[in-house]
C-alpha cells in the first residue's frame, strides 16, 4: 500500500524560501502548517490538515538558532501523533555535523546526539545533503538518503570552459571530496595543509603540489568565516595560478565572512540556497538544491533508486 499513500510536503518555519521551490519541482503545495511562540520562546507547531494515513515531508534545515532543530523535533511528533504513516525529514544543511567524533577529550558528539533526538521523536528517514563526513549516516538506525552537491556543482563547473582546471582541497580532511570532483572532471588535484591553533583562526597553510598557470576550484563541504577558504586562494593565486574560484555546498557566512570573500582574491564563490544568504555579495553565485529535493522525494515515494540521482550514472 506504501506506494498509494498521499504525499504532503510541509516546511518549518526556518526554510520556507527553499521548501516552496522544492514543493513546486515536485508538483505539490506545501501543506497548511503554523508554529505559535509563547512570550517566553517556547514553539508550539500544528498541521492546520488531517496526515493520517500520509506520507510526509518534513523540510527544515538545522542551522542556528537551535530553535529550527527543536522545531523540527516536536514537527516530527506532531506527525506521529497525529497518524502519519511514513514521516521523512528533509534536512538540506545537517547542523552539529562537524561535532562528529571526540578530537580532544572531554567533548561532546554533537552529531550523534542530534541522530539520537531525530531517532527518539520516530523519525522513519532522513534525505540530507552533503554530510560534513559521510560517516554520520552510520549514526542513525533508519535509512538514510544522503545527496552529492557534485550533481549540481560539476555541470556549473563544465560550463564556464575553464582551459587549465585543477580541483583543490583546502584542507587534508577534504581530499575525498575533492578527489570525487577531480574524477568527475577528468582533472588532477592538489591539497592545502593548513595547522590551526584554536578554531576559525589558521595558524599556516602550505600548498602541495604544482598550480602554475592553472585555473584552480576549492571545494568545501561548509564556508562558516571564509577564514579557510580566502586564506588558500590567496597562496594559491601567489603560487602561479590563473585563477582561483571556490565551491562551498553549505554557507552558514558567520563573523565577517561576506566581507572576507568580498575582499578576497576569490573569482567567485559558489554555492547552494540550503541556507539562506543573510546580504548580498556581487561574488557569491546561488545554485539551487530545489530540484534534486524534489526529485529525490519522487522516488522515495515511488520506492525507486536513489543512486540515480548522483552524477556517475548521469555520466
Amino acid at each position: 500500500m506504501g506506494s498509494f499513500n498521499t504525499v504532503k510536503i510541509f516546511s518549518g518555519s526556518q526554510s520556507e524560501y527553499l521548501a516552496k521551490d522544492i514543493a513546486r519541482y515536485y508538483g505539490k503545495e506545501l501543506g497548511g502548517y503554523n508554529l505559535r511562540k509563547f512570550s517566553d520562546g517556547e514553539l508550539s507547531p500544528s498541521f492546520e490538515e488531517s496526515v493520517r494515513g500520509c506520507d510526509v515531508f518534513l523540510i527544515q534545515s538545522t542551522f542556528p538558532p537551535t530553535d529550527n532543530l527543536m522545531e523540527l523535533l516536536l514537527m516530527v511528533d506532531a506527525a506521529r501523533r497525529a497518524s502519519a504513516h511514513y514521516v521523512t525529514v528533509v534536512i538540506p544543511y545537517f547542523g552539529y555535523a562537524r561535532q562528529d567524533r571526540k578530537d580532544k577529550p572531554r567533548v561532546a558528539i554533537a552529531a550523534k546526539v542530534v541522530a539520537n533526538l531525530l531517532t527518539s521523536v520516530g523519525v522513519d528517514r532522513l534525505v540530507t545533503l552533503d554530510l560534513h563526513a559521510g560517516q554520520i549516516q552510520g549514526f542513525f538506525d533508519f535509512p538514510v538518503d544522503h545527496l552529492e552537491g557534485t550533481s549540481i556543482f560539476v555541470p556549473y563547473i563544465k560550463s564556464l570552459g575553464l582551459k587549465n582546471l585543477l580541483i583543490a582541497s583546502p584542507d587534508m580532511g577534504g581530499a575525498a571530496r575533492a578527489r570525487n570532483f577531480a574524477k568527475f572532471l577528468n582533472v588532477d588535484m592538489i591539497l592545502c595543509d593548513k595547522h590551526r591553533k584554536r578554531a576559525n583562526e589558521i595558524a599556516s597553510m602550505q600548498v602541495i603540489g604544482d598550480v602554475e598557470g592553472m585555473d584552480v576550484v576549492l571545494v568545501d563541504d561548509l564556508i562558516d568565516t571564509g577564514g579557510t577558504l580566502c586564506k588558500a586562494a590567496e597562496i594559491i593565486l601567489d603560487k602561479g595560478a590563473n585563477s582561483v574560484r571556490a565551491i562551498s555546498t553549505h554557507a552558514i557566512m558567520s563573523g565577517k565572512a561576506h566581507e572576507n570573500i568580498a575582499n578576497s582574491v576569490l573569482e567567485e564563490l559558489i554555492i547552494t540556497d540550503t541556507i539562506p544568504l543573510k546580504q548580498q555579495n556581487d561574488k557569491i553565485r546561488v545554485l539551487t538544491v530545489a530540484e534534486i529535493f524534489a526529485k529525490a522525494i519522487g522516488r522515495i515515494r515511488d520506492h525507486e533508486s536513489i543512486s540515480s540521482l548522483f552524477i556517475n550514472h548521469n555520466q
